[in-house]
């Protein structure tokens, strides 16, 4: 499946942004999806991921209360809401998709299905 992210942005210290995910040439009901980021210097981190039928998500968490993750199957594309920005969000936001994951929380190493990114600037 190829994924295509976008939504990014600058946005203040306590405002909001939603990224969406376009997910082509697979099932999308088949696959876990998550979203990921990467601040300078820094591991990619597990932010968000929802389960095949929207049922079940998990969240990093900082990002528990701010971030909303949620899909649209009819769509084959995933979301993130996020609020309440703060400067620490501040990172490459990456979608990620996996045919054989069992659970929405899951390490990088596990996803075979990456995103080209998009930037989140969160400023003060």
């Amino acid at each position: 499946v190829q994924l295509q992210a976008s939504g990014g942005g600058l946005v203040q210290v306590g405002g909001s942004l939603g990224l969406s995910c376009a997910a082509s040439g697979g099932t999308f009901r088949d696959y876990v999806m998550g979203w990921f980021r990467q601040a300078p210097g820094k591991e990619r981190e597990f932010v968000a991921g929802i389960s095949r039928g929207g049922g079940s998500t998990d969240y990093e968490d900082s990002a528990k209360g701010r971030f909303t993750i949620y899909r649209d199957n009819a769509k084959n594309t995933v979301y993130l809401q996020m609020h309440s920005l703060r400067p620490e969000d501040t990172a490459v936001y990456y979608c990620a998709a996996d045919r054989f994951l069992r659970n929405t929380r899951f390490l990088s190493s596990e996803v075979s299905n990456w995103g080209p990114g998009t930037l989140v600037t969160v400023s003060s």
